[in-house]
């Protein structure tokens, strides 16, 4: 049976479930700044895959990595590409994904290997503090692929069910979209999704104008 815990009546008892189930390789339900995800431990072997089958998500979408500081995203990267720099200094902690150059040979499972990895610091003190006590975590919406991503743990739990193990509510979730993503990986830097962060905000963090994917 899953457990539905509140953060703001059990707060430490509820990251600690939480850190618990990650690292056992269980599914936790957790809020972000933007909308819930499902996260997961890429460092525990099997793990990510549930991800893959209860989202019925494609091995061909990898999947985007949380971390609670910039070192850590670092630490995640081959390179730092021109740009990455300003744009975390401005945006993060926040809702900006920055997509870069993976360092290779991690031993973890993210989907298909592409050669960049996606991440972001997300502007949420629970979150960040879970992060804290696991590592970077793999988290993606709280959703099935194609449905809608619901704003309460209780919609979600209807959506997910036991198939996850530790749903923590936050309360209604602060936005109805997603990260704002850009892609820094390749040569001109693409904006791949514009979310609550604008085009014309990425440019004057960069000072060079960037296009759409």
């Amino acid at each position: 049976m899953s457990e539905i815990l509140s953060l703001s009546h059990d707060r430490e008892r509820a990251l600690a479930s939480a850190r618990d189930a990650l690292q056992a390789g269980d599914l936790v339900v957790v809020p972000t700044d933007t909308v819930y995800g499902i996260a997961a431990d890429p460092f525990v072997p099997g793990a990510t895959a549930k991800v893959f089958e209860l989202k019925q998500r494609p091995r061909s979408l990898p999947l985007p990595i949380l971390v609670s500081r910039p070192r850590q995203a670092w630490a995640l990267c081959d390179s730092v590409p021109p740009g990455a720099a300003e744009l975390v200094a401005q945006f993060w902690p926040g809702a900006l994904t920055l997509v870069m150059p993976q360092t290779p040979d991690l031993d973890w499972d993210l989907g298909e290997a592409t050669g960049s990895i996606a991440l972001r610091m997300p502007d949420h003190a629970d979150m960040m503090e879970l992060i804290e006590m696991t590592g970077p975590l793999a988290v993606t919406s709280a959703n099935r692929s194609g449905v809608p991503t619901a704003s309460t743990v209780a919609e979600i739990y209807e959506q997910l069910g036991d198939a996850v193990a530790v749903y923590l509510d936050g309360g209604v979730s602060k936005e109805e979209v997603g990260s704002t993503i850009v892609d820094l990986a390749r040569r001109k830097p693409k904006i791949v999704r514009e979310g609550p962060i604008g085009k014309d905000q990425i440019e004057r963090a960069i000072g060079a104008r960037i296009s759409r994917a």
